[in-house]
């Protein structure tokens, strides 16, 4: 379906010629936030060390000082082969962390996965290609009370501890999305609500970001998140 170098050059032709930090990762987010709903996604993530390719909802503005956070992460490591993700809920000020490592027995870079995230306001529930790997009910998925974007993104952890020892020679590295499903919440059930098969990059649902965050090695470009062969693909760049 995809024909990296082809990928890769155009990734590497659009990159601004400066910027603030010298790895360039990218973030997509909805430009509507949603509150409750089951989120399906078709994804094939990154391999590298220090790299992480993501899905998370969030609540907009929850970065503000004084602010209280509302977070739901689908987050890939790509050290170790890239065979491991971490699901968190990430809420309250100063911030509290849910988290937990689940394993997958091959890369999850070599093939594409379906991740399923389930919201309601009484549970949380993960499910990896239609099987459930963790369900949290009350505690912190009783926090989330807000709407929230959705957003993809490709970064790089300062954290060695965390996220493994930063290997430049794994760029430029890839995060594709085939498809992301949205079901809302409706007394007590999901229904279909829209679909996006990224056939094209859809400027009334998503936007690009430009920014950055501290411990992040790289800053989101806009170029490196590009539309291909009906698949939305996220780059990391130097």
């Amino acid at each position: 379906k995809l024909f990296l170098g082809t990928v890769c050059a155009v990734l590497l032709a659009t990159a601004p010629a400066e910027a603030s930090k010298p790895y360039k990762g990218a973030e997509v987010y909805s430009l509507k936030s949603y509150q409750n709903g089951r989120i399906e996604l078709r994804m094939r993530m990154m391999r590298g060390s220090s790299l992480l390719s993501t899905f998370f909802t969030y609540k907009n503005g929850s970065e503000k000082s004084g602010e209280f956070w509302e977070e739901l992460d689908i987050e890939v490591f790509g050290k170790d082969d890239a065979k491991s993700w971490q699901s968190n809920i990430i809420s309250n000020f100063p911030k509290d962390y849910s988290v937990e490592i689940h394993t997958n027995e091959t890369s999850l870079a070599d093939d594409y996965h379906t991740y399923t995230l389930e919201w309601t306001p009484d549970y949380v529930l993960w499910l990896f290609d239609g099987k459930q790997v963790r369900k949290t009910e009350g505690g912190q998925a009783k926090d989330l009370t807000s709407a929230h974007s959705f957003r993809f993104n490709t970064w790089s952890s300062e954290t060695d501890s965390w996220a493994g020892a930063f290997d430049e020679g794994a760029l430029p590295a890839y995060q594709f999305v085939n498809w992301i499903k949205y079901y809302r919440y409706e007394n007590g059930e999901f229904v279909p609500d829209w679909m996006d098969d990224f056939e094209t990059f859809d400027t009334n649902r998503w936007g690009k970001g430009t920014w950055s965050f501290g411990g992040n090695r790289v800053d989101f470009d806009p170029a490196n998140a590009v539309v291909k062969d009906g698949t939305l693909i996220l780059a990391i760049t130097k």
